[in-house]
């Protein structure tokens, strides 16, 4: 799955008061903005469309999973020693 990177303004005043606060109850911002996009996620996108996404993910998984390793060309050169 592809990730993709978001981008907000905060007050780095009240970015540093909420992350102190947050490490002392060993809470990680991090993790609660993700957790409240996907809470988002799932209050605006419908159902069907979540679905039809999650369906689509697991097959791109799936496939990924199936997909035999390659060799590498090595560009036909040969480093052996002699």
């Amino acid at each position: 799955m592809k990730k993709a990177t978001l981008a907000i303004s905060f007050d780095s005043k009240k970015l540093d008061a909420l992350t102190y606060h947050m490490a002392k109850k060993d809470t990680d911002l991090q993790t609660e903005l993700e957790d409240t996009v996907q809470k988002l996620y799932e209050k605006h996108v419908p159902q069907t469309t979540r679905e039809y996404i999650d369906d689509k993910l697991s097959r791109e998984s799936a496939a990924k999973l199936k997909r035999p390793v390659r060799p590498v060309a090595t560009g036909g050169s040969d480093n052996r020693l002699t």
